[in-house]
This record gives C-alpha cells, sequence and structure tokens, in this order.
C-alpha cells in the first residue's frame, strides 16, 4: 500500500515508506486477516482504531518507524499483525513524570 493512499475497506495504513509498523484506520478483531504490503496477515489481538501493528517481522531492540522516524525499540520480538504497543515496545520521546502518582504541577505565579 502507498503511503497516504484512499484507504476504502482497508483496515491498516502504512504511514510512510520504510515504516515497519502500521496503524489501524478502524477496529480490527483478533484473527481478522489484513493486507499489508500485498501478502495476508493475521491479526493476533484486537486493535483499536489508531493503534499499530507490527508490518513485518521487528526484532527485539530494532527501532520502531512510524511516519519514516524512530518512535522507539521493540523490547521483544514481534511478528506481523502483533499489536505493538508499552508491553512490547520502550519509547524514544522524552520521558514525561506529570502522570506518576503524587505528582503536582508547579503554579504560575501570576502578578
Amino acid at each position: 500500500m502507498k503511503p497516504f493512499e484512499d484507504v476504502g475497506a482497508r483496515a491498516v495504513m502504512i504511514l510512510s515508506p520504510g515504516d515497519n509498523i502500521a496503524v489501524a484506520v478502524r477496529d480490527i478483531a483478533a484473527g481478522e486477516k489484513v493486507e499489508l504490503d500485498g501478502r495476508a496477515v493475521v491479526i493476533t489481538a484486537p486493535v483499536l482504531t489508531g493503534h499499530k501493528i507490527a508490518a513485518r517481522p521487528i526484532a527485539s531492540g530494532e527501532r520502531v518507524i512510524k511516519y519514516g522516524a524512530p518512535i522507539g525499540k521493540a523490547t521483544a520480538a514481534v511478528a506481523p499483525g502483533e499489536t505493538v504497543h508499552l508491553h512490547n515496545l520502550t519509547s524514544d520521546y522524552l520521558p514525561t513524570y506529570t502522570l506518576d502518582e503524587g505528582h503536582e504541577f508547579l503554579k504560575e505565579q501570576h502578578q
């Protein structure tokens, strides 16, 4: 599938050439077959719209590429059709601590 191609009834979309993940453009049921780069891939678990799946095998430690840019590294091997998320991906984004328990935002002083 070409990037930004009209997805029609497709279930997933590869956003940029070279991406090793695809994004669900609709909810996908576990066991459903979807087309990725001209081949049928079976989805291993339910995938919600906007979530990522592996478009090809991703080795543990390999960079995960979305929009043509690395977004993290796989923490385990990921098979095509398998969900890519926090259980098998470590983020390359800067850490945030705003969701940590007990975190308090700094109060701005307005004068």
